[in-house]
């Protein structure tokens, strides 16, 4: 059977019951995806701390090597609501050819780059040599998953922009459990598999992401979006590219931004004058503690973006408006909720991960400074989402950017280095400029015109007209 691809917002207003339908789903797909990634740091602590620290640092480093993937997804959803909210199904399938073929593309030309670059890779990464083994054979079968978790990662963007919440969430399901069978499967030899170690859970990850894509792919062809028919002419494709570009390239700059500010941050604490490692090790702790907290969120920023692509799409603009102000409302409270329930048993959960004294209360403190931060962090990401859903990224980086370089760097550096000399001016520093940041995204939010961001509802022949539009 067929599932519809025209827009389901019509003429009624998101209220909290249909945001939560579209938001229960996309927090389950969340939880998975953090379970997928607690499964390989589990199972690598047994195989050695050579094997844990590697995955750690590759885990963090493929990051950056999505960075394209997240800027292509975000475009796709801004297109494809948009084109469903206008009553448009050609034109959403036709964006939907034109993002996975743009997405695989990109991911072969990095996977090249990276092939060729590999050693350099490595030298740069400054890998001891008792983890280079285990670095190397898990960087080789990340770098040849790169074209299948780009085109997962599209897919799946497909799917939300069309409402069809459930599909990544069976997606991401199938890979999890084909996720913990190869870990502790190949990883460990059980069941009757042989033990390949380390190598054993990367070609776990590779299987678990390319069982979800072909899942994914399947449903795509059985719905007609998979076919020689969707994809676009090359006429179609010199004026509709444009807008999807001018949608990604912004998103991708901010994740860059964002993560490279995250380093820098760590190389801040991480030269403190007093308990830099002791800092550093509880840092990471919380960071893994307050991880849990802001999968919700995360679910709610992809939620305000579906909604606000297919209320403008309908020409809706200030249904679009108020729903997100009623998506962030809704994810702000539950942020609150659980963050409030946490706050009690701060030391214990710390203490869950962590034995040593020192590294238990730096971890305290972290993520007391981050929950109360909870309300600014929260309600900025998911109007970040919003915009994004409306095609405005470049507001998203104009104010994510400042927050980080001018606001939060510079702060951290003064309280942690110059006036308090210890971690709690880092902290402090990361609460200040989500204020901030928060703040901006509501005076963006409210008093700008964003919505010109977004496609005109019609064109001759399904083509969108790009609008190029100053901050």
């Amino acid at each position: 059977m067929r599932i519809s691809t025209t827009s389901q917002t019509g003429a009624r207003p998101a209220g909290f019951a249909s945001i939560w339908r579209l938001a229960w789903p996309q927090i389950l797909t969340m939880f998975l995806y953090f379970l997928i990634g607690l499964a390989d740091v589990y199972v690598a602590g047994l195989l050695g701390r050579d094997v844990q620290a590697s995955m750690g640092m590759l885990t963090q480093a493929m990051f950056f090597f999505m960075v394209l993937a997240t800027a292509v997804a975000n475009g796709t959803v801004a297109a494809v609501s948009q084109s469903l909210g206008a009553g448009r199904p050609a034109r959403a399938m036709r964006y939907v050819g034109l993002s996975l073929l743009a997405g695989g593309t990109m991911a072969l030309a990095i996977l090249a780059f990276g092939l060729a670059t590999r050693d350099l890779f490595m030298r740069l990464m400054q890998v001891p040599e008792v983890m280079q083994a285990a670095f190397g054979g898990i960087l080789d079968v990340f770098l040849l998953l790169l074209p299948i978790h780009y085109l997962f990662i599209i897919s799946n963007a497909v799917f939300r922009a069309k409402k069809q919440v459930m599909a990544p969430l069976m997606g991401w399901g199938l890979a999890a459990v084909v996720n913990v069978i190869g870990d502790f499967g190949l990883g460990l030899g059980l069941w009757g598999l042989p033990d390949m170690g380390y190598l054993g859970l990367a070609w776990s990850t590779f299987a678990s992401i390319a069982m979800g894509l072909a899942f994914n792919l399947a449903l795509l062809r059985r719905e007609g979006f998979l076919s020689f028919s969707a994809i676009p002419p090359w006429r179609w494709i010199r004026r509709g590219f444009p807008y999807l570009f001018k949608v990604a390239w912004p998103s991708g700059l901010m994740q860059i931004v964002w993560h490279t500010g995250y380093l820098v941050l760590y190389a801040i604490t991480a030269s403190l004058p007093e308990g830099s490692v002791e800092a550093l090790a509880g840092m990471a702790v919380g960071v893994r503690i307050e991880s849990i907290l802001f999968l919700p969120p995360m679910a709610f920023n992809f939620t305000a973006s579906i909604l606000v692509g297919h209320y403008l799409g309908a020409d809706m603009p200030g249904e679009a408006k108020r729903t997100g102000y009623r998506v962030t409302l809704l994810g702000v409270a539950l942020a609150v909720a659980l963050g409030a329930a946490l706050w009690p048993f701060l030391d214990q959960a710390a203490g869950l991960l962590t034995r040593d004294e020192a590294v238990r209360l730096q971890a305290v403190s972290y993520l007391r400074y981050n929950i109360l931060a909870i309300p600014f962090t929260v309600s900025g990401l998911i109007l970040i989402g919003a915009l994004a859903g409306a095609g405005a990224t470049l507001y998203n980086m104009a104010v994510t950017g400042p927050s980080i370089w001018l606001v939060r760097l510079p702060l951290a550096l003064w309280l942690g280095h110059a006036l308090l000399g210890r971690s709690e001016g880092v902290w402090m520093a990361m609460l200040a400029s989500q204020a901030v940041q928060a703040s901006a995204m509501l005076y963006v939010y409210h008093f700008k015109d964003w919505r010109r961001f977004a496609m005109p509802r019609t064109r001759p022949g399904g083509v969108p007209a790009v609008k190029t539009a100053p901050l």
